[in-house]
């Protein structure tokens, strides 16, 4: 109960601290901020999800030669990491679709970062 304390406690100073910050900067720096967001998920997320497929595909590959429960394991844990990896690529592409669709255009800013 204590550690769920605290960490309502950390989420909440979180959340004043970027109130404080979204008060200081205005609406120029929260599209910019959106921006950045936008770009940040189409570049990294399709390379997570690249990488988790390879990983994927490792796992899998090392477990066939493992014994019967590692085998079980490691199609588990290979399934897991593919979901992972399509969940990332429809993120990368739903993403920035979904924020030019909520928050319009928002100047040459958004729309060229996004």
């Amino acid at each position: 109960m204590r550690g769920l304390k605290f960490n309502v406690i950390f989420v909440m100073l979180l959340v004043f601290v970027g109130l404080a910050a979204a008060q200081a900067t205005g609406s120029a720096g929260l599209m910019s901020a959106i921006g950045n967001l936008c770009k940040l998920v189409s570049t990294l997320l399709p390379t997570v999800a690249l990488l988790m497929i390879i990983a994927a595909g490792v796992l899998y590959a090392a477990g066939q030669f493992m014994g019967a429960e590692t085998r079980a394991r490691a199609s588990v844990w290979a399934t897991a990491m593919l979901t992972g990896a399509v969940i990332a690529v429809l993120i990368a592409v739903i993403a920035p679709w979904l924020l030019k669709l909520v928050w319009g255009t928002g100047g040459t800013t958004f729309a060229t970062t996004c």
